[in-house]
């Protein structure tokens, strides 16, 4: 590994300290590209406006007609947290603005697969509805869109993924990533998109005199869902999604937020009042992930949408459940897994330029999450597969995948396809994630395909894994207020947590829990705790590291300590 130190521009730094900003946070942001404190203002005023998303406005003037007509809403999500909370946001908000019958449906994993297909549009007519929404999908449902239309329904698709060659033919898209939508943040997640539909609505309903800007209702209340679903889909932090995740942030620490936020806090053992980024990402996001990857996603947004405190508590705990379940399937299946990828190179060498792995006792719901562990132990970009339990689908395997950096999964399985076509039944998704469907005995044509355009793109640099910090940490800001200071700020993909890096004496070292290194470090001349989760092998006396902050509390007193993230060894 290269540990390497993030350039800061000094220019920058000085700027935001002028303007007010904590050193240590302006040494950060200057790092992460912030110039200005107009960045870093979170006010919902400088959200991006509604008008800018192609598409709003005609799915604001759609939506009020079927509400002037009292016509049945039905809302199709996905059956991960932006699906989840898409759809939360999606039924509270419209029914906020006064739609009477507003309805949901949820695929499910395993007998439907992802997204708008022809079977869900016939649920959703037989259902009784009028209209579809789609949220956090629809825009490469093609064949989905074109069987509800037929069906007589009218057809908006919500969606934040990018595009394929043809678009579906609904009545109105609306997707940041659609050619010749001029939107600025194409980082949004589903989520956010149906927020800024509920925007673009509310103000095409104050237009034609529903009520006024006193009297129309307030949306802000979403906003810890918008939040959570951003963060916990891990999109790029651009500055808009930022505001965003700020926003909803500010309301839960007061208390402002969802029952079934609430409980879910609970169920996670964590606090709302003092909630992180890292919460929604490693806490609430999972429980509400799991329900959707081992059992029916229709549990995770009955959580989001009950205003019901017991209830509420009752379904957070079934989640919290179930993620216990998902985590012990995980554990064996990485274990699996791995033991598979390391057969396919020998000791010494270097790992193949992709992975891909199947076993047929691999569970589907879980592959996404067991990738990402391959990869982030062999950083090459890694496909795990298992068989498919859809009727009629047993011949086929169902793949997700996660990337490294400079490696755009998408458009690799894209170039997969092209050279081989046939080979892949159906794929989809983002640069550093995707899934793909191939027929079982098709499985060694993809893993050759896949690792030649591995090849082909990847070079030394690539391959090689680095970890960005933020340099060394001065002495003075090693202190529990300051750690409090960084965990209240937005952090995530693309706008990356605080990591310090430099060279550290290594006083005592020991085994907890026979996997975590639990370490006496000598930073600047002063003792401080340090732990590396998951790591096992000793280090030498001294050693470069790189480290996040926490603080611990130990008989009342609170402590600085040392999250390691690597050693350059």
């Amino acid at each position: 590994m290269k540990i390497l130190a993030r350039d800061i521009p000094p220019r920058a730094a000085w700027i935001l300290e002028q303007a007010g900003i904590h050193p240590l946070l302006a040494r950060l942001y200057a790092a992460r590209g912030v110039t200005s404190t107009d960045e870093l203002d979170d006010g919902l005023a400088r959200l991006l406006p509604p008008t800018a998303l192609k598409g709003a406005r005609e799915a604001a003037q759609l939506l009020a007609d079927a509400i002037a007509a009292d016509k049945r809403l039905c809302i199709v999500a996905d059956y991960d947290c932006d699906g989840a909370t898409a759809c939360a946001v999606g039924l509270r908000g419209l029914r906020l603005l006064g739609a009477k019958q507003v309805s949901y449906l949820v695929p499910d994993r395993v007998v439907d697969g992802y997204g708008l297909t022809p079977p869900i549009a016939r649920r959703v007519k037989d259902s009784g509805a009028d209209l579809l929404i789609t949220v956090d999908n629809g825009i490469a449902s093609v064949a989905g869109v074109a069987e509800a239309r037929a069906l007589g329904l009218a057809v908006l698709v919500t969606d934040h993924h990018l595009p394929g060659p043809e678009l579906p033919e609904a009545e109105v898209i609306v997707n940041p990533n659609q050619p010749g939508c001029g939107f600025e943040s194409k980082s949004i997640a589903g989520v956010g998109v149906m927020f800024y539909v509920l925007l673009a609505l509310r103000a095409e309903l104050r237009q034609r005199g529903l009520f006024d800007a006193a009297s129309q209702p307030k949306l802000d209340a979403l906003l810890p869902l918008v939040a959570l679903g951003t963060v916990a889909d891990v999109v790029k932090l651009d500055a808009n999604n930022r505001r965003l995740v700020a926003q909803g942030l500010k309301r839960v620490r007061t208390g402002a937020l969802p029952p079934g936020m609430g409980a879910l806090f609970a169920a996670a053992g964590r606090q709302a009042r003092s909630a992180t980024t890292f919460d929604f990402g490693f806490a609430l996001g999972p429980r509400i992930n799991a329900a959707g990857r081992l059992a029916d996603m229709t549990l995770g947004i009955e959580c989001l949408l009950t205003d019901d405190a017991a209830r509420a508590d009752e379904l957070a705990k079934t989640l919290d459940g179930i993620n216990r379940e998902r985590r012990e399937i995980e554990g064996g299946m990485r274990e699996q897994a791995m033991m598979i990828a390391e057969s396919l190179f020998d000791e010494g060498d270097e790992p193949p330029p992709a992975i891909c792995v199947f076993d047929p006792d691999f569970h589907e719901g879980v592959v996404g999450i067991v990738a990402s562990r391959i990869k982030d132990k062999l950083h090459r970009p890694s496909f795990v597969f298992a068989a498919s339990q859809a009727p009629g689908k047993e011949h086929e395997l169902k793949g997700s995948g996660r990337s490294i950096p400079g490696f755009h999964l998408r458009d690799a399985l894209d170039l997969v396809a092209k050279r081989h076509p046939g080979v892949l039944l159906r794929f989809g998704g983002h640069a550093m994630a995707a899934g793909c469907t191939v027929a079982e005995e098709h499985f060694d044509t993809f893993e050759q395909a896949l690792s030649q355009v591995a090849q082909e793109w990847l070079d030394a640099a690539t391959l090689t894994r680095r970890l960005d910090t933020d340099g060394p940490l001065a002495p003075e800001y090693r202190r529990p207020d300051l750690v409090d200071t960084l965990h209240r700020e937005v952090w995530g993909q693309g706008f990356a947590p605080p990591v310090f890096s430099e060279e550290v004496e290594v006083l005592s070292q020991r085994l907890v829990g026979e996997k975590h290194l639990a370490l006496k470090l000598k930073h600047q001349g002063q003792p401080v705790d340090g732990i590396w989760f998951g790591h096992t092998e000793p280090l030498p006396a001294r050693v470069k590291l790189a480290f996040r902050l926490d603080a611990d509390e130990w008989q009342g007193v609170r402590r600085v300590r040392f999250l390691v993230e690597g050693a350059e060894v």
